[in-house]
C-alpha cells in the first residue's frame, strides 16, 4: 500500500478499535477489509463485514458510551480516521456525508430491528 496516502494501514487481524474502550472518533475503510466482532458470553460474534467506503464508529462522534464491538483488519486493510472536529468540517464543505452516515446508522438500526423480531419470533 502506498504510504503516501492518507489513513493507517493495519496488519491482518490487527485490531482497529477494541469493545468497551472509549472513543472519540470514527473511521472510514480506504481499501481491504475489516470484521466488526462482539464478545458474548466469552465467545466471538461476527456482526458485519466492511470494505471500501464503509465506515464504522461513527456513533463514538454523536455518544460519550464506550466502543460497542471490536473491528480488526481481515488480509490488509488501510483506514482513515475522522475526529469529531474534522468530522464537522467535511459536513459542511460536503453536506450530503451527514445524509450518508444517517443513512447507514438507518440501515444498521433497520437490521438490528429484523433480528431482534426474528430471535423473539423463534423463542415464542
Amino acid at each position: 500500500m502506498n504510504s503516501g496516502t492518507l489513513g493507517k494501514a493495519y496488519a491482518s487481524g490487527e485490531v482497529i478499535v477494541r469493545q468497551g474502550e472509549q472513543g472519540d472518533c470514527m473511521y472510514v475503510v480506504q481499501a481491504g477489509e475489516v470484521e466488526v466482532i462482539q464478545q458474548k458470553d466469552g465467545k466471538e460474534v461476527r456482526l458485519a463485514s466492511l470494505g471500501r467506503g464503509d465506515i464504522f464508529g461513527e456513533m463514538a462522534l454523536f455518544e460519550k458510551e464506550v466502543r460497542s464491538a471490536t473491528v480488526r483488519a481481515v488480509g490488509n486493510a488501510r483506514v482513515l480516521t475522522l475526529d469529531k472536529r474534522t468530522f464537522l468540517r467535511r459536513v459542511h464543505e460536503d453536506p450530503s456525508l451527514a445524509y450518508r452516515i444517517l443513512q447507514t446508522m438507518s440501515h444498521r438500526i433497520r437490521n438490528l430491528n429484523a433480528e431482534l423480531f426474528r430471535v423473539k419470533s423463534a423463542s415464542q
